[in-house]
């Protein structure tokens, strides 16, 4: 059987597939906070048109608005609405474990995506989804190096950083990569500070600019997003203090492909918000079709810089 798909949106809310079958499995998504970037924007509309596309699936979209309290919620409302299968992008990787708990007591399966919860709530889960990470933070940190040795400033150079939201798993991994790989590949760099700038362009604009005020000497800055380094870019530029600053980011924003484009940006890593939706969304359908998947599930986020953004399009975000 055959059914047409409706998308009906209300108050953060959608429910894709007006009917359904019996063949038909309900997979119920709570996300971070959509309206907080363009990378969770994008994807959620990604993953509403993979829904839509698949005659079988009744997606039930919710949108936790960075709110965990509304996400702990939003994850009891979905255990009792008996959805075949949730996603859970979460506010606060510690946070949701309770309530993953509960839906896993429930018998449905769980599916994290994008930012990992934290490792006391594996055995809830059935797998991740999404970059890793981790290793994004690694790359990061050999394209500041690599870019310091091309300038010579590899013995010599100084590093602020600026992490993501506090407590939330994405910003804790980049900064535990980038701060492991850094002194391997570059020994003698100094990180002379680190502070959050919580995912928001307006505060990491304000970060960077207490930095510029605290520090004459600041080689390189790495910030766990590009809207983030994009605005401590704006600041160094504002300050006029933008040469000789390298900026590196991670999960590559159509703002910096264009600093880049520009040359006031160095690189990034990049990786898709389409890519990361449709992989959730096919890691549970996998599950609920009794396939096995592996417990992280994770897609290639390569390296983007001046030098080879050429092979890669302006990100759509």
């Amino acid at each position: 059987m055959k059914t047409t798909l409706k998308i009906a949106l209300a108050c953060s809310t959608a429910l894709i597939g007006a009917a359904a079958s019996a063949d038909t499995m309900t997979i119920g998504i709570t996300q971070n906070n959509v309206g907080v970037d363009s990378y969770q924007t994008t994807y959620e509309r990604a993953f509403i048109a993979a829904a839509e596309a698949n005659p079988n699936i009744n997606a039930v979209v919710l949108d936790a608005g960075g709110d965990v309290a509304r996400q702990l919620a939003q994850i009891d409302d979905l255990i009792q609405q008996q959805v075949d299968a949730m996603i859970i992008w979460p506010t606060n990787g510690e946070a949701v474990i309770p309530a993953v708990r509960r839906a896993s007591q429930a018998d449905i399966p769980v599916v994290i995506t994008n930012s990992n919860i934290a490792e006391a709530g594996f055995d809830f889960i059935s797998s991740f989804s999404g970059p890793d990470n981790v290793t994004q933070g690694a790359r990061s940190a050999e394209i500041m190096c690599d870019r310091f040795k091309a300038l010579g400033i590899e013995n010599e150079a100084k590093v602020v950083h600026i992490t993501g939201q506090p407590g939330y798993t994405t910003a804790i991994e980049r900064a535990q990569g980038f701060n492991d790989r850094l002194p391997e590949v570059c020994p003698n760099v100094e990180q002379i500070d680190e502070q959050p700038g919580d995912w928001n362009r307006e505060k990491s604009q304000q970060v960077m600019e207490a930095f510029l005020v605290q520090y004459d000497d600041i080689d390189g800055v790495y910030s766990g997003d590009d809207n983030m380094g994009v605005g401590a870019m704006n600041a160094a530029i504002a300050a006029g203090r933008v040469e000789g600053i390298t900026f590196v980011g991670a999960t590559n924003f159509a703002v910096g492909y264009d600093a880049m484009a520009d040359g006031t940006y160095w690189g990034s890593i990049y990786q898709s918000p389409v890519d990361d939706a449709e992989a959730a969304l096919q890691t549970a359908i996998d599950i609920l079709n009794g396939e096995e998947v592996p417990f992280l599930n994770y897609f290639d986020t390569p390296k983007i810089t001046q030098d080879n953004m050429g092979e890669f399009t302006k990100p759509v975000f």
